[in-house]
């Protein structure tokens, strides 16, 4: 596995007026090496998609089109997200203030202790305080 993929940098690929160059490299290091994802990925890419639908971004058959690419990639599920939810997620997003669903993705990253690509704000200063390399912008 070459990084930790959020959900924010996979929609960043889903939305073309998204995507920049930064993205685009993740994506190919993606294809290339793999990445590892939390459990909770997949609901929230889907969940996005799915809001983009009742929303009128897009229709449904985008939605369809977009997660069956998406399973085409080398995104390994991590199996252990849940072990660590009330323990170290939990006391890392207790302590940056983060979403116990943003924690997850620091908490995998540092475990693994692999780079994590997100575009979330908030995530990114808390990886930078954990002294986790970042990918993404």
């Amino acid at each position: 596995m070459s990084l930790v993929l959020d959900s924010s940098v996979t929609l960043a690929w889903v939305y073309g007026s998204e995507t920049t160059p930064a993205i685009l490299h993740v994506l190919e290091l993606v294809g290339d090496a793999g990445a590892l994802v939390p459990s909770l990925w997949p609901l929230e890419v889907a969940n996005i998609l799915e809001i983009g639908v009742r929303r009128n971004r897009h229709d449904a058959a985008f939605r369809d089109a977009t997660l069956a690419d998406l399973a085409l990639l080398p995104i390994k599920i991590d199996p252990d997200t849940e072990r660590y939810a009330w323990s170290t997620t939990l006391r890392l997003a207790e302590h940056h203030r983060l979403t116990l669903y943003d924690a997850a993705y620091l908490e995998l990253a540092l475990r693994h202790r692999l780079p994590l690509a997100s575009l979330d704000r908030e995530l990114r200063a808390a990886a930078i305080a954990e002294n986790v390399v970042l990918l993404g912008i």
